[in-house]
C-alpha cells in the first residue's frame, strides 16, 4: 500500500506541477469519540423507532447505537468537542505549511465487507479504530478530501487520499480532473461483472 501511494503521489505531483514537502502530520486519535458522536445522525434518522428497531439494524450499527446510548453524556460530548477543536487547530497549522496532504485512504488494503476489521497491519497489532485512522480525522475536522483509486494488492483495492484546507474543494476537483485525464481508472471496477 505504501509503495503504491508513494508511486501515485509522485505521479500526481509531477502531473499537477506541485512540489513535494514532507511534513510530520499528527492528529489526535479520536475514533471512539467520532464513532459515538456519529451515532447522533443515525439516532435522528431512527427517531422514536429506537430501540424497538434494533433487530432491523446491521450488527455494527446496532452495536454503535447501544454503545452511544451507554456512553453519551456531557462528559462524552465534551470529549468530542475537545477532539474536534484539537484536530481543527492541528490541521490549520498544517495547512499553513502545505496546500494539500497526500496519504493512503486506508492504512491497509480493503477488507472484506462481511469480515472483521483488520487487527494487524504489516505484522503489527492495530486498534479497531486504525481502519479509519486516515479518514476519521478528516470527518472530525471537516476538511474536504478525495480518494483516488490507485491499484490493487492481492486483488483488493487501494486508494490514495488527498486533503485540502477548508473551503478548497476546487483544488481537489482540479486534481481529480488531472488524474482522470492523465491516469484514468477503468469505468468498470476490475473483476466486476460486465
Amino acid at each position: 500500500v505504501a509503495e503504491l501511494v508513494v508511486e501515485h503521489a509522485e505521479a500526481l505531483i509531477a502531473d499537477a506541477g506541485l512540489r513535494r514537502v514532507d511534513v510530520d502530520v499528527r492528529v489526535a486519535e479520536g475514533s471512539l469519540e467520532w464513532a459515538v458522536g456519529g451515532m447522533t445522525g443515525i439516532m435522528r434518522a431512527l427517531g422514536d423507532r429506537w430501540p424497538e428497531c434494533a433487530d432491523q439494524l446491521t450488527p455494527a450499527i446496532r452495536f454503535g447505537m447501544q454503545m452511544a446510548n451507554e456512553m453519551m453524556d456531557l462528559t462524552m460530548a465534551t470529549r468530542i468537542d475537545v477532539q474536534r477543536t484539537e484536530n481543527n487547530e492541528r490541521m490549520a497549522e498544517l495547512f499553513e505549511q502545505v496546500d494539500l496532504v497526500i496519504c493512503s485512504t486506508n492504512p491497509d488494503v480493503a477488507f472484506e465487507a462481511a469480515g472483521r476489521l483488520p487487527e494487524e497491519v504489516d505484522g503489527q497489532a492495530v486498534p479497531m479504530g486504525n481502519n479509519g485512522a486516515l479518514t476519521i480525522p478528516s470527518n472530525f475536522y471537516g476538511n474536504p478530501a478525495i480518494s483516488i483509486p490507485i491499484g490493487q494488492v492481492d486483488g483488493r483495492p487501494v486508494g490514495m487520499q488527498v486533503l485540502a484546507p477548508h473551503h478548497r474543494e476546487d483544488l481537489l476537483l482540479d486534481l481529480a480532473l488531472i488524474v482522470e485525464r492523465e491516469r484514468p481508472w477503468p469505468l468498470v471496477a476490475p473483476g466486476a461483472p460486465v
